[in-house]
């Protein structure tokens, strides 16, 4: 019997990454990538073809099935993509159909895909001259309406109608004459398409901006002559101009033919770094795809399928935007590389860009990782050569790095009588002058809310969420004690629920008590607030961005999201209120954080032709990461941190695996992970250290009770095979989730 076609297809919500085996049927083609509808058992199913094979159906022993069809006419999910997540699963400890899903927009995941039509109109035959001719003078409306179809094409239906002001009853004329027709297409939405960008040109760049893109271009022709090319740590101060040096290496790899993927951490960095390009590529803006989780789910959707279908050629987004589904990739960017927001913190737990650069090696391309403070793992990489390493030490035209002074809160709070400081005596005359001068300021505090906390004198009571093992945050504003971790929400007590004193009190401040502070100390300044409360509608960051950068506000307060990334010329000054917030904490990153984020907020000032100035408060002015940061000595710091590291073989020096167990019940949480970790200890390889299981830093969360043991090793894919080996032959109840982290960032 002659062979036939047939395609493994990866079930859809499959336990143990499930495939069958299914025919394909004459007249359909399926492809690996592509989403497939398949019978199984007494139901249909979704999945995902992951290869083609030729199979005699007398032989297979066994009567195949064909599938039942596919979701559209091309695959989802490119070659490269397809050898990506086969990585990922293996390496992160995944399914690779749950790694497949991730991959996925929502309304690509059903078994049609959702698209948004609309009705337009297009002429049913060609309005040449002689026909619109042909139309006499009470029939002007019906030739107007041919002579725009014939100068624009087909029209939205709406648009026509309204805008353009064509009556309804001319295109039905129009309609009966056979001469239009009304049909349904597919519309995409462009979540900037009320924003019109006028082309700017390229800037001249100095000597250093000059050499990493001539490096950046070795590495491209490298790739392209089929040699390996190593990924690019570009080390640039704040300032010194690391976007115009992209910018220039995606127009050459555009007018190559080729696509990009720029990766930018935050939501907040997205429309800037977004504005910059289409700026840039006005002619083409089309070809700019925007990808984050602020848009809408079908703007998210539609701006992916500009991609799919080869429409648009460069990506800019946030951590899932490497899953884009370009061709012919020409170079990856990851700018601000170091930033944790990178690493994803549900299945699959993926550093975005550890990916970027597993990517740029299937695909041939060069990644480019940019940051003014390198994370230590890709600054040791660059160390023993697997990253070439290039610098940009001097900011754009020459313009000096920000002064740093560092004040020290504890002599500010022998000053004060009535309780803690929140501007120092330093920072408030520098904003006053800054005020008088006509200066922006912005002001950074990694804390959102009115108090941290409220608690009675009298008892000692605090209030905690009744979900999670942490405390309440007061948001004066809502009137409400709320949960940062899960969200739940209670009306503040005017009276001690223990004691029923009435000297309860609001303990440390956030960005909304600060908020009011200023509003006090600066009653005349423009104060805008931005935090993950104040910018709920879509848009409104943008806005208030754009509002800043227009000098209509003075003072800008926010959180990590204005730390990094964004340049407004006319900031002179920045103050950190309190840089202490993430340094005393039980995790081995604490003080490269606060390094990074302190360096990184200190980049906002100065940027245009006055010099900056930037005040840091804290109690522990002598933290060798605040000293460093206050002298703009990156690679001090890193030698210091990364010599600590060493000997005490902390990563980079090894990988670490953070297994977690969490239920409702707390004794079999615990006793789960006890299982757990004595069959890992009693076959133990050679080079794993293994701790004993002791309950999570945050050891209830979401009403569930956590414990948690580490694993190290200087390899991570011997980790990864030893967890596999042990974790495959055990069964937990079904209450209880075991999760496995490698390479985490948190070990909460």
């Amino acid at each position: 019997m002659q062979k036939q076609q047939a395609v493994k297809v990866l079930i859809d919500g499959a336990a143990g990454d499930l495939a069958f085996t299914y025919l394909v049927p004459e007249g359909v083609e399926a492809l690996p990538g592509q989403r497939v509808r398949v019978p199984l058992r007494q139901r249909s199913a979704l999945g995902t073809v992951t290869g083609l094979e030729w199979i005699d159906p007398a032989e297979a022993g066994y009567r195949l099935k064909p599938i039942l069809g596919t979701v559209a006419g091309e695959p989802f999910l490119t070659p490269g993509l397809m050898k990506l997540a086969a990585w990922i699963a293996e390496f992160y400890l995944t399914p690779v159909e749950a790694v497949i899903r991730s991959m996925l927009p929502k309304p690509s995941r059903g078994e049609e895909e959702k698209r948004k039509t609309a009705k337009c109109v297009e002429a049913a035959v060609p309005p040449d001259a002689d026909l619109l001719a042909s139309f006499g003078a009470r029939q002007a409306r019906q030739r107007e309406a041919l002579e725009l179809l014939a100068a624009r094409g087909p029209l939205d239906l709406r648009e026509m109608t309204g805008e353009l002001g064509v009556p309804r009853s001319a295109l039905k004329a129009l309609e009966a004459r056979g001469l239009v027709r009304v049909v349904e297409r597919v519309v995409s939405r462009d979540p900037l398409s009320e924003v019109d960008y006028v082309e700017s040109s390229p800037l001249a760049l100095n000597e250093e901006q000059s050499a990493v893109l001539e490096r950046i271009a070795d590495a491209s022709r490298r790739a392209e002559a089929g040699e390996s090319a190593r990924p690019v740590l570009l080390f640039g101060v704040t300032g010194s101009g690391k976007t115009e040096v992209y910018l220039q290496a995606i127009q050459r790899v555009v007018e190559a033919g080729k696509g990009a993927i720029v990766l930018v951490p935050e939501i907040a960095l997205t429309p800037q770094t977004a504005d910059r390009f289409k700026q840039r590529f006005a002619k083409i803006k089309d070809r700019v795809a925007i990808l984050h989780s602020g848009l809408s789910e079908g703007e998210r959707h539609d701006e992916w399928r500009k991609v799919l279908d080869q429409k648009a050629r460069i990506v800019i987004g946030a951590r899932s935007a490497i899953f884009s589904p370009v061709e012919n990739l020409g170079l990856i960017v990851v700018d601000e590389e170091h930033e944790n927001s990178y690493k994803q913190d549900t299945a699959p737990r993926y550093q975005a860009r550890d990916i970027a650069v597993v990517r740029g090696w299937i695909e041939g391309c060069p990644v480019v990782l940019g940051s003014a403070t390198p994370s230590l793992e890709s600054w040791n990489n660059a160390a023993t050569g697997k990253y070439e390493l290039t610098t940009m030490l001097r900011r754009v035209d020459d313009r000096k790095l920000p002064l740093i002074r560092v004040v020290d809160m504890r002599e500010e709070g022998r000053k004060s009588q009535s309780g803690p400081t929140i501007l120092s005596t330093k920072l408030r005359t520098a904003m006053e002058r800054r005020l008088a001068d006509g200066g922006q300021t912005i002001l950074f505090l990694n804390r959102r809310g009115f108090a941290r906390n409220i608690l009675c004198p009298e008892c000692g009571y605090v209030a905690t969420c009744r979900h999670c093992s942490t405390t309440l945050t007061l948001h004066r504003q809502d009137d409400r004690l709320v949960c940062h971790i899960c969200g739940f929400s209670q009306l503040p007590p005017r009276q001690c629920p223990e004691c029923s004193s009435r000297s309860i009190v609001n303990a440390g401040y956030g960005t909304e008590r600060v908020e009011e502070v200023l509003r006090q100390v600066f009653p005349g300044a423009k104060i805008s607030r931005v935090d993950t409360d104040t910018m709920r509608r879509k848009g409104q960051l943008r806005s208030t961005l754009d509002a800043f950068r227009a000098r209509k506000i003075d003072i800008l307060l926010g959180t990590q999201m204005i730390a990094k990334g964004l340049d407004f010329p006319n900031v002179t000054l920045v103050g950190v209120l309190n840089a202490d917030v993430g340094l005393h904490i039980p995790d081995i990153r604490a003080g490269e954080r606060t390094f990074q984020l302190l360096a990184q907020v200190a980049g906002r000032a100065g940027r245009g032709e006055l010099e900056g100035e930037v005040v840091v408060q804290t109690y522990t002015p002598h933290h060798p990461a605040i000293q460093f940061a206050r002298h703009h000595d990156f690679e001090g710091f890193a030698g210091q941190e990364l010599e600590l590291r060493r000997r005490f073989a902390h990563p980079p020096f090894a990988h670490l695996a953070l297994v977690t167990s969490r239920s409702t019940h707390l004794e079999r949480a615990e006793f789960s992970l006890k299982t757990l970790h004595a069959r890992l200890k009693r076959h133990l390889p050679e080079g794993i250290t293994l701790t004993e299981p002791l309950p999570s830093p945050l050891v209830k969360s979401h009403d569930q009770w956590r414990f948690q043991i580490v694993l190290k090793s200087t390899g991570a894919r011997r980790l990864a095979a030893h967890l596999r080996e042990t974790m495959k032959s055990l069964t937990f109840p079904d209450d209880v989730v075991v999760t496995v982290d490698i390479d985490p960032y948190s070990m909460a």
